[in-house]
């Protein structure tokens, strides 16, 4: 049992090299940031919006790759995002959580 316990915390989940809770974030965050790029291009140029869904999957592959550059360098590095946001919702004190 604590082989297997260990064995998941040295190998955490991967999505194409990038650790699981980085890449669901990211691609959850740009795909936010482009759903309101678009909606207010609609609104300001209408129809003839130069905004364009090609540069929302450009972006994506592009960030995910930055990750994947890092992510090889600190192999725990989603679990250090997750638990600092953890420790930001649960309003620990700067000093604490850095």
């Amino acid at each position: 049992m604590k082989q297997q316990v260990l064995k998941a915390l040295a190998n955490p989940a991967h999505i194409l090299y990038v650790p699981y809770t980085l890449a669901v974030i990211n691609f959850a965050v740009q795909f936010v940031g482009f759903v309101i790029l678009f909606v207010i291009g609609l609104v300001i140029w209408g129809a003839e919006s130069p905004i364009e869904p090609l540069y929302f999957l450009i972006s994506v592959i592009a960030v995910h790759s930055i990750m994947a550059i890092f992510a090889k360098r600190e192999p725990q590095l989603g679990q250090i995002v997750t638990a600092k946001i953890q420790l930001f919702k649960k309003k620990i004190p700067r000093k604490l959580a850095a």
